[in-house]
């Protein structure tokens, strides 16, 4: 089992350092469409070493130009999601700490925000509109921080805001993992004491996963409240893991 287990670890060692390479010599010369091709790549390649399907369950239409929100799991949210459909990510700035994958979500565009610093939060906003205006998909975790599989934490509210001056719609992603059966996959959550090398072992260690994202109906900005959008994003994405992971099969 440890032989495994080290040889599952050293092909991801392997393939984060193909990608710092890649972020290094390739990306800054790169334009938006292979930027997105190299980081859809090489997310489904790093899942895969990790034993991880993805799934695209059924759901709305994928918006290609829209400020794009999710309930967040898992370090593994954001490549689920840039497997599927790459997003220009905004994330708590812990992220930025974690070893070698928080360069490589630098490198990959995504903002990083501090929290309770309301000056950043302004500058940082005004940068997501301008990207908006440009017509590339944003996306960011109104929850602030990760929840046990099933339960979504309140949305924050701020961020809304740049939907509704890019006058673009919300697109709410509802993201489960789950087991053989079915059900909440054990080796997932993310919270409270675990650290992100116990979370990556816990993932290794543990039987393959399947990650299923569900892309909902899109939510308009126009003559809405930044607090509504937050609200209506949460309930949606609330009623979707329940369709993606039904009660029957998530205990």
């Amino acid at each position: 089992m440890k032989i495994r287990l080290a040889w599952r670890l050293a092909r991801v060692v392997v393939h984060l350092l193909e990608g710092l390479a890649t972020s290094a010599l390739v990306f800054p010369l790169a334009s938006n469409g292979l930027r997105e091709r190299l980081t859809r790549s090489w997310s489904r390649r790093l899942l895969r070493l990790c034993r991880i399907d993805v799934e695209q369950a059924p759901g709305a239409p994928v918006l290609e130009h829209a400020l794009i929100v999710a309930n967040h799991v898992s370090w593994l949210d954001i490549f689920v999601i840039n497997a599927l459909h790459p997003c220009r990510f905004v994330a708590k700035a812990e992220i930025r700490a974690w070893p070698v994958l928080g360069w490589l979500a630098a490198a990959a565009g995504t903002v990083f925000i501090a929290r309770g610093n309301r000056r950043e939060l302004r500058h940082i906003f005004k940068g997501l509109v301008e990207v908006l205006h440009k017509g590339q998909r944003v996306a960011f975790f109104p929850e602030g921080t990760t929840s046990r599989q099933g339960e979504v934490l309140p949305f924050h509210a701020n961020l809304f805001e740049a939907a509704i001056d890019a006058r673009v719609a919300v697109q709410p992603y509802a993201l489960a993992y789950v087991n053989g059966e079915g059900a909440f996959h054990p080796s997932v959550d993310y919270v409270g004491e675990t650290t992100f090398v116990d979370s990556m072992f816990k993932v290794l260690e543990g039987p393959p996963i399947r990650a299923r994202l569900a892309c909902l109906p899109p939510l308009e900005s126009a003559g809405a409240h930044r607090r509504e959008l937050a609200q209506a994003a949460q309930d949606a994405i609330t009623a979707g893991l329940k369709a993606v992971v039904p009660a029957e099969a998530g205990t």
